[in-house]
């Protein structure tokens, strides 16, 4: 009898598919496991599913008295207790490096789209201003690339490969990170605020975690300047968006492009319909081979949990 895992996140069924041929899924389809399934069945759950975004505390894995096993679908994790799964005996696993190219590319999508202005170039046209010849503030010429600056906020998998992008585009590359690593040809910052200081483009690539929380508020904004562009990536709490938009709109810095939001699914609000911000609804890591990827990570580590040997994709 095929072993029974929660799917306690909305995942579209496409992509637990791959889960469904080797385990019996109990989907919750997003809501809480006990408001859907019988007390009983949710007490004998020992593995669960989850987008590692969704949060998923202390209360959640007392309602799971038999939950042994937390797999998340993708790298983040931000959104599990992990103090509250340690006290519990709680495993916990992910996919890293899994979808980091898929992001890396995205990352650098926003970057061009950004310090090249596609959007506002797309409305020009769409529009009829480049045919009629209409005089556009918006169209004076950018900064070139080449020679720019760029920060990369966070050099693990994905941070390394936008890196490796970048450079093909003739920037200098600077980067902060918790370790600063020597196997790395870029320039290493002491401080967030100093790499910041000193890049064009701010292209964070960090762990959400409580430590970066608004890390990237009015004053760091400040310091990236009038010719200054952030790419987020990574989670949207990291960005301080109050700050953000008020520094888009006073020329505190020129452009921003955006994946990831403090609240998602994103509504259209200011923010989003400043000429100077590019944004995509979180579809870095959605690529089929990076959800390919993703899906044998799942597989691999839940395997490895029912067989009773430690999952080979823990969280460390």
């Amino acid at each position: 009898m095929p072993d029974k895992v929660l799917i306690y996140s909305r995942l579209p069924k496409s992509l637990t598919q791959r889960f469904a041929d080797r385990f019996e899924l109990l989907d919750s389809g997003g809501k809480p496991s006990h408001e859907v399934f019988p007390a009983d069945e949710v007490a004998r759950i020992r593995a669960l599913i989850t987008a590692g975004g969704t949060p998923l505390g202390a209360v959640d894995m007392d309602r799971l008295p038999a939950l042994g096993a937390i797999v998340c679908y993708g790298t983040g994790y931000d959104g599990v207790d992990l103090k509250a799964a340690a006290a519990r005996n709680i495993a916990v696993a992910h996919s890293p490096g899994a979808n980091a190219a898929a992001v890396a590319d995205v990352a650098v999508m926003l970057m061009l789209a950004s310090t090249r202005r596609l959007m506002v170039a797309d409305a020009y046209v769409r529009d009829g201003g480049w045919a009629s010849a209409k005089p556009s503030p918006l169209m004076k010429p950018p900064p070139s690339l080449a020679g720019c600056k760029v920060g990369v906020y966070g050099m693990g998998e994905i941070g390394r490969k936008i890196a490796a992008r970048v450079a093909v585009f003739e920037t200098e590359i600077g980067y902060f990170s918790r370790t600063r690593y020597d196997d790395l040809p870029y320039q290493y910052f002491p401080s967030l605020e100093a790499l910041a200081e000193w890049c064009t483009v701010l292209m964070i690539a960090v762990r959400a975690s409580t430590e970066t929380t608004h890390v990237v508020n009015a004053g760091l904004l400040k310091r990236l300047g009038p010719d200054g562009h952030v790419v987020n990536i990574s989670r949207g709490s990291v960005i301080d968006e109050r700050a953000l938009l008020a520094a888009l709109q006073d020329g505190t810095i020129a452009g921003a492009g955006l994946d990831v939001f403090e609240t998602e699914p994103h509504a259209p609000d200011e923010l989003t319909m400043l000429p100077n911000v590019v944004v995509t609804p979180h579809i870095g890591g959605n690529t089929r081979e990076a959800h390919v990827a993703m899906q044998a990570c799942v597989v691999a580590n839940l395997t490895a949990f029912f067989a009773g040997e430690p999952m080979p994709h823990p969280v460390k």
